[in-house]
């Protein structure tokens, strides 16, 4: 338990690190009202994701690498609380278009890139 605890956090610490950067980068070359660099995340978060279970479905992982990958790296890029947090800027600075578009991409892209993610090793 405790291998697979120091698994989660050093891959969290990772993925943590690099949505940090990210964003940061994206948001400075894509500035807008809806943010891109944590639209961009969420949907390579999601690819991996639907990469990952694919593989193991297929060819297997070893369970600490499973958690370091799923609960950490992966749990720490993506960010849902963001993603509501921004929303409700959106909705208090009565921006709805964005805020309704910031939606559906975020569902509409996900959950494509988890679905080709999954298609890769099917």
């Amino acid at each position: 338990m405790l291998k697979t605890m120091l698994m989660v956090g050093v891959g969290g610490f990772v993925g943590a690190i690099t949505r940090v950067l990210l964003v940061n980068a994206i948001n400075k070359i894509l500035p807008h009202s809806i943010s891109f660099g944590t639209l961009f995340v969420n949907i390579i978060a999601s690819f991996l994701m639907g990469l990952l279970f694919s593989y193991i479905q297929n060819r297997g992982f070893c369970a600490s690498m499973k958690s370091f990958i799923n609960a950490g790296f992966l749990g720490a890029l993506s960010t849902f609380s963001t993603f509501s947090y921004e929303n409700l800027l959106l909705l208090q600075n009565n921006l709805y278009i964005y805020f309704i578009l910031n939606i559906f991409l975020h569902v509409f892209c996900c959950l494509s890139a988890v679905w080709f993610g999954f298609l890769i090793f099917k």
